[in-house]
């Protein structure tokens, strides 16, 4: 073999490399069509509100919009995000995976970037990003990614099964949702009934992906013991309410008067809406979240549906499009480490 050949195993290597990155390069028109799908959708909320409301109530609505509120709004959705990246940082030393700070922050932000795709591809991205720079393997990384959704999930849901009992409306159908939301994860941290489900639907082709996480995640679970769980749902709880204050100062933004006794209503009004986009499986949550808030915000506060339709946009734009340009920019600061 002549000196500076590769041998089979690197050209294996690099062509999975080369596939991954056209992936990658792949998703960009699902992004492309998600932001499309989004943008039909804030067309037609426009629509019914000018049809309940007028054209001149609803561009009034929107041109009123307090700047200083939505500015708030801004840095309480970057801090809910914020206060969770120790806990990120924490799992990947855990697993002994070890990067800096300012490199582990800007490739736990661009985790966000593709949180819209079909499988959230940017979990998928993070764990190549890592690869290249340390040599970790993905199922070494994996377990982070897992335990990082889990604890937001968690986190989400005590939030939840607290401001239902509060507003003490929808308990039944609010507690569904929430067991739903948390039936996957609840099979990917409990051992036996994972084996036990994987020995009777092992086969089924739509499962595959499922076994496959579950499989990485339990090889690496023992590495994150119960103490970093707790740890985790000391920051994430507070990063919901910070969401929930974010959607509170949105409603400020638009002139409506309303005080805080209304915070676990509107803290309802947000987890809910979150959690039937969840459910439904749709990319993003498009559509359906939007959907879920109009109909809460009219139902349970004294808002109208020309500022329901207002504020639904406005705060998906605040933690859905905001994220994910924050997320595209970190993620466009790490494609140096894919040469």
């Amino acid at each position: 073999m002549a000196t500076g050949a590769l041998d089979l195993k690197t050209i294996q290597k690099m062509q999975k490399e080369e596939q991954f990155k056209d992936r990658i390069r792949k998703i960009r028109y699902t992004v492309f069509l998600l932001i499309l799908s989004s943008f039909i959708i804030f067309i037609a909320i426009a629509a019914l509100a000018v049809v309940n409301e007028g054209l001149n109530a609803f561009i009034g609505s929107l041109l009123k919009m307090n700047v200083e509120d939505l500015a708030i709004a801004l840095a309480l959705v970057f801090a809910s995000y914020a206060i969770r990246f120790p806990k990120w940082h924490m799992y990947l030393n855990k697993l002994k995976v070890r990067l800096n700070l300012k490199t582990s922050f800007i490739i736990y932000m661009s985790m966000y970037s593709m949180d819209i795709t079909p499988g959230r591809w940017g979990r998928a991205v993070v764990a190549f990003t890592i690869n290249r720079i340390t040599g970790a393997k993905f199922g070494r990384t994996f377990p982070a990614i897992v335990a990082d959704n889990f604890t937001d999930f968690v986190g989400f849901a005590i939030v939840a099964v607290v401001v239902v009992f509060f507003v003490n409306k929808y308990v039944g159908l609010s507690m569904l949702l929430i067991a739903l939301m948390l039936i996957p994860f609840i099979f990917l941290y409990m051992e036996r009934p994972f084996k036990y489900l994987k020995s009777k639907l092992y086969g089924v082709r739509l499962l595959e992906s499922f076994f496959a996480v579950g499989l990485m995640y339990f090889r690496r679970k023992r590495m994150l013991d119960r103490k970093a769980y707790l740890y985790s749902l000391v920051v994430t709880i507070p990063s919901v309410i910070l969401l929930g204050l974010a959607l509170y100062f949105v409603i400020l933004g638009f002139g409506v008067q309303i005080g805080i006794y209304y915070l676990p209503a509107i803290m309802f009004v947000y987890c809910f809406s979150t959690i039937l986009g969840m459910v439904s499986g749709v990319p993003g949550t498009l559509g359906v979240t939007d959907a879920a808030l109009l109909t809460y915000l009219t139902a349970l506060l004294p808002i109208d549906f020309g500022l329901a339709a207002g504020i639904t946009i406005v705060f998906r734009i605040v933690t859905v499009w905001f994220v994910e340009l924050f997320g595209f920019g970190s993620l466009a600061a790490t494609f140096k480490y894919w040469k």
